[in-house]
């Protein structure tokens, strides 16, 4: 009998994804130099790479946003462009860190970078108060629905920590986000270039009686945030041995969207509708008793069905729609050609491609006001707008706001094979 062995420590290991958000020069890069740097995340050649440029550039002091500003480019305007992903761990967490630009002709990147996040850092500079571009990424981190945003008032050092200053951001902001759907709200006012309450509390303000920012990264609750309920397993790849020694063997491997899986357990598969049962799951360290998000295993079934990458293993009093007709919301990223009704794309929705063409524009979204545009004829770029869209094989799909996984896709022109769109399904038919 082959041993079951229960999940790694690795696979098992706390993992915090957080993206930054915000307007242009509020911080974002330093905060995330700063929270490397104060967590000893760096190596001696990387801090003395980034003192050789900060000296050449003829910064007054180390500039530690260079940690994230890869390119040129960036370097040259002292602005992120591209989203940088960085890495580090405390104790208590792992953490993948997702920087994404503030300049609104990058919204784009921080659409991606905020798409898989289980927590988005709003910044905002304390002497210009809320902007046009903080309600925007807000705004964007409720409609991606990112579970938690920490508002993070940055540079309190240049208002002389003035609680006053910090107290009509704070009210300002919440009124804003009371029209949003955003169920965890922090505010942490902080000093990113003097490191003031982000990895200790500050003496400077001691009129704040919070969490320094590290210690609400260590602590925010995220294992009730991943949908554990509904089983859902793409299959992303067939596997079957060509070989003389296993001539039995076949898996579906891919990575669990949602749900719990077991061996034992009753499953359907779609879009066949065929049940079994689970034999096993298993990863390149052996089988394991269960599956669950964000895993990687491979599912091996006691019957012999016709599955297929695309295919979709769930539970049978549990399924996600079988849909051709879908409405959803689309963050359009192309900047040569818009999105029109009659267009035609293609999609990827999790392991599945299918053709579709642009049945209806409902109405343009302005971010700002939250105003709907209904005579609106098109979509630019950085536009949101709730769009029909009609497919040419059924995509087996959830709400986005039930699953983050198989409620999204992106759009794809065919003529370039370049991302043009990411979509948020609303309704599946």
């Amino acid at each position: 009998m082959t041993a079951v062995a229960e999940p790694t420590s690795a696979q098992r290991a706390d993992l915090l994804r957080f993206a930054t958000a915000g307007s242009v020069d509020d911080g974002k890069s330093t905060l995330i130099g700063r929270l490397l740097y104060d967590t000893k995340s760096l190596f001696t050649d990387q801090w003395e790479a980034v003192e050789a440029a900060s000296a050449a550039r003829g910064d007054e002091y180390t500039n530690l946003a260079l940690l994230t500003d890869g390119l040129r480019a960036e370097r040259e305007q002292g602005i992120t462009i591209d989203v940088a992903y960085r890495y580090f761990n405390t104790p208590r967490r792992k953490y993948i860190i997702a920087d994404t630009p503030g300049h609104i002709q990058y919204t784009r990147n921080m659409v991606t970078g905020a798409s898989t996040a289980d927590l988005a850092l709003v910044l905002v500079d304390a002497r210009k108060g809320i902007v046009e571009q903080s309600r925007r990424h807000a705004f964007l981190c409720s409609l991606l629905r990112v579970p938690h945003l920490v508002l993070c008032v940055n540079k309190m050092d240049l208002v002389d920590w003035d609680q006053e200053v910090y107290d009509k951001i704070v009210d300002e902001f919440t009124s804003f986000a009371a029209k949003l759907d955003i169920t965890d709200l922090a505010i942490i006012p902080i000093s990113a270039l003097q490191g003031d309450n982000i990895v200790t509390r500050s003496p400077n303000m001691p009129w704040y009686e919070g969490p320094s920012l590290l210690h609400h990264l260590e602590h925010v609750h995220i294992a009730s945030d991943r949908n554990l309920v509904d089983v859902r397993f793409p299959v992303q790849y067939v596997i079957r041995p060509q070989s003389t020694v296993v001539t039995d063997y076949r898996g579906y491997a891919g990575q669990v969207a949602s749900g719990v899986i077991k061996p034992g357990d009753e499953v359907m598969v779609l879009p066949s509708g065929m049940t079994t049962k689970v034999a096993s799951v298993e990863t390149a360290d052996g089988p394991v008793s269960e599956a669950f998000p964000p895993m990687s295993v491979t599912v091996r079934l006691e019957d012999e069905l016709d599955i297929s990458r695309g295919d979709m293993i769930c539970r049978p009093n549990n399924t996600p729609a079988v849909a051709q007709d879908i409405e959803a919301l689309v963050c359009w990223m192309d900047e040569s050609k818009p999105l029109t009704v009659g267009a035609k794309y293609s999609i990827k929705h999790t392991t599945r491609t299918a053709r579709a063409i642009v049945r209806e524009l409902h109405y343009r979204l302005d971010v700002n006001t939250l105003h709907r545009d209904d005579e609106a004829p098109r979509l630019g770029l950085n536009d949101i707008g709730r769009v029909k869209l009609r497919t040419t094989i059924p995509l087996l799909a959830d709400e986005y706001r039930r699953n983050r996984t198989t409620g999204g896709f992106i759009i794809i022109d065919e003529s370039t094979n370049r991302t043009v769109g990411a979509g948020m399904i609303i309704e599946a038919s």
